[in-house]
């Protein structure tokens, strides 16, 4: 049920007049921003250019299963916008640039927000959610929706991270065979293929850092309040946020810097006007001298390749200037309560955020509570449930409303023990922020016997408290892309952005796809053995 049509084959980005040269489908935002001022290429030219990339590498070619949707206005918005600037009018930094959007968010020319599945496939609700007007107002085109890990992989225990109902399996750019991550998957692979210059994902806990790291580009989960959650197909209040996902730093700066701010119809970001900033201002390459960072390593060993990477991060850091100083995280006890209290909290919010969000959409959708998705599940096991059932969901329906008292102090409690472990590692250290390998290298999916090749991850933390999470690329395993992670306190999203900047300029470790079948495939692994 893929819903991509349309678009002309073509190879890569090119401007279309006899003078202009030849823009490449990595650039930055920035980049495309600045040959947009200078005449070198147009939105308009962007826009028909990605819809060629995406015909060749997500619809056919590699198949990366990326997209789900194109809005059908996109080439219309980028002739407006063109005609603005020829007039003198460009209305910030983002003026003509293509956004993906993952599809649990709300772009009425995008058609249906389906979260991946079969049960919204008639949920065209005519609305754009509120961080869709802000981008849109500050000039950005969008392009189309991404595929996801259905219902942000909040329906099975043993679900495949990037498969949906709706767009079958992400694939991961860098090796066909591995995992994209989850459940922002078409968001990061977009991202690596260069489908679009931004994309959007959204985090409940690593939904975006995780693909971001595995598809070796920037993911950033602000912190909870930060960005609107209205017209977003939710998990939980206490803990969804959208967040930038890019191929630069200084591109989810910009980025962070549209989206930011307060929405009367989310009372979480009543904060946000106050708190943001103009995070493009924060990017400085001399941000590490002098910074007490703290090195978060629990789960070493795991991945020797990832533990090398790390490593040769660690001295970038040092080398900027960096005084890093190694931390004795949370115990094993701790963590593991963290995580049983979230798990525990999270099928009650479902519950209750599902039922609300379904009670809004179109007369079309059927499905208009929980206990509707399960029967319709049930009932179109063949194509929502071919791979792994939905024990989360059928869980999720016993538990009690969000007025129970057991469940309140369960969440409280979560909070409590995620922000008391980030504020001691930040506190009693006197560091700005914490440094963490983002996760191992993307395993091999295996829809016979499940996922596996997991490697640690620091995002429960931030998830579970509510803090901004960072992920930049730090190098590679094998080919595949890790990620650095940096963790602070609430609100620290600009000394996160400025930490990550100057750790991205000396590094420089992000590396182009090669859309290659397996990690095999590569001439270092898959050479054969001369003796001579």
């Amino acid at each position: 049920m893929k819903r991509v049509a349309g678009a002309i084959v073509m190879a890569g980005i090119v401007a279309g007049a006899a003078q202009a040269q030849p823009i490449s489908p990595y650039a930055s935002a920035g980049e495309q921003q600045a040959a947009m001022t200078d005449g070198r290429v147009t939105a308009e030219q962007l826009v028909k250019a990605y819809l060629d990339r995406i015909a060749r590498y997500d619809s056919a070619g590699p198949k990366l299963n990326a997209v789900l949707a194109l809005n059908k206005q996109a080439l219309a918005d980028a002739k407006k916008l063109d005609a603005e600037r020829r007039a003198g009018k460009v209305r910030g930094p983002l003026h003509g640039v293509t956004i993906l959007l993952k599809d649990n968010i709300e772009h009425a020319a995008s058609g249906a927000t389906t979260a991946g599945s079969l049960a919204l496939a008639d949920n065209a609700t005519g609305r754009d959610a509120p961080i869709v007007r802000r981008l849109t107002d500050a000039g950005a085109v969008v392009l189309g929706k991404t595929n996801l890990s259905e219902w942000a992989n909040f329906r099975s225990l043993r679900s495949i991270s990037g498969w949906s109902g709706v767009g079958g399996l992400v694939r991961n750019p860098y090796s066909l065979d591995r995992t994209a991550c989850g459940s922002s998957s078409g968001s990061g692979a977009a991202m690596a293929a260069g489908f679009a210059g931004l994309a959007l994902g959204t985090e409940t806990d690593g939904s975006v850092t995780c693909p971001a790291a595995m598809n070796g580009v920037v993911g950033l989960k602000p912190t909870v309040g930060l960005v609107s959650r209205s017209l977003i197909v939710p998990i939980s209040p206490e803990q969804d946020t959208a967040g930038p996902m890019t191929r630069t730093v200084a591109d989810a700066a910009a980025l962070l810097s549209v989206i930011a701010g307060s929405d009367p119809d989310d009372p979480a970001t009543r904060e946000a006007d106050a708190r943001k900033a103009d995070y493009l201002k924060a990017l400085d390459r001399d941000a590490l001298k002098g910074a007490r960072i703290g090195v978060w390593f629990p789960w070493k060993g795991r991945s020797p390749q990832t533990d090398v990477v790390f490593a040769e991060a660690l001295k970038t850091l040092t080398a900027q200037g960096a005084i890093l100083v190694e931390l004795k995280g949370p115990d094993d006890a701790t963590m593991s309560r963290i995580g049983e209290l979230e798990s525990d909290t999270l099928r009650t919010e479902f519950k209750a955020a599902i039922d609300a969000y379904l009670a809004t959409t179109p007369p079309a959708v059927k499905t208009r509570t929980l206990a509707d998705l399960i029967a319709f599940n049930r009932a179109n096991a063949e194509r929502e449930m071919p791979l792994f059932a939905q024990e989360i969901f059928d869980i999720s329906a016993t538990r009690p409303p969000i007025t129970d008292p057991a469940y309140r102090e369960k969440r409280a409690t979560a909070t409590k023990l995620a922000r008391e472990a980030l504020d001691r590692m930040l506190g009693e250290n006197d560091l700005v922020a914490i440094v963490a390998p983002s996760g191992g290298p993307a395993a091999i999916v295996d829809p016979v016997n499940g996922g596996g090749g997991f490697f640690g991850s620091p995002s429960r933390l931030p998830a579970v408290s509510g803090y901004p999470h960072l992920t930049v690329p730090a190098g590679a395993a094998s080919g595949l892309p890790i990620g650095i992670s940096f963790l602070g306190p609430a609100w620290s999203e600009a000394k996160l952005l400025g930490l990550g900047y100057a750790f991205e300029q000396a590094a420089r470790a992000r590396r182009e796809p090669e859309f290659l079948p397996n990690v095999a495939a590569r001439p270092e692994i898959g050479r054969a053995y001369d003796p001579q």
